[in-house]
């Protein structure tokens, strides 16, 4: 398992299978951040981040105009106060049996399985760096006026 997902505590990988909405940020050629929703599956044990998606998409123009082995990305997620994400560096697979496991990942972790699709690639991501705060938030105080 990733060291650095091991570093950031117990609920770090858990936090990871939990149902949530991710984002994906991809550099664009004239260096801009670019930033979309998707979901994310992580495999711990490979040290990588998919992310499923159509091959005509602009995260996967940004990532194919970059040096190859050199397209940095970064994943995110949030709910509430807690918070993960994940950096490193992407590649675009098309390989049938990559992506028909990226997508049976998917299906595991978002509870539904996508329709087929001959468009779909895999963006897979060789994690470098792991960062986040897990630990559930303690309830707030709230003042309600009457």
């Amino acid at each position: 398992m990733s060291t650095e997902i091991c570093n950031q505590g117990d609920g770090y990988l858990e936090f990871w299978r939990e149902y949530h909405l991710c984002t994906l940020t991809t550099v664009r050629p004239d260096g801009s951040p670019h930033v979309v929703p998707v979901g994310v599956t992580v495999d711990a044990d490979a040290d990588v981040a998919r992310v499923i998606t159509r091959k005509s998409s602009k995260k996967v123009a940004n990532i194919l105009a970059s040096q190859p082995s050199q397209a940095r990305v970064a994943v995110c997620q949030v709910d509430g106060g807690r918070w993960a994400t994940l950096e490193g560096t992407a590649e675009v697979r098309t390989d049938p049996d990559v992506v028909n496991d990226a997508v049976a990942r998917y299906g595991d972790r978002y509870g539904r399985t996508p329709a087929p699709d001959p468009e779909r690639v895999v963006i897979e991501i060789t994690i470098e760096r792991a960062m986040g705060h897990v630990e559930a938030a303690k309830p707030r105080a709230v003042n309600v006026a009457h």
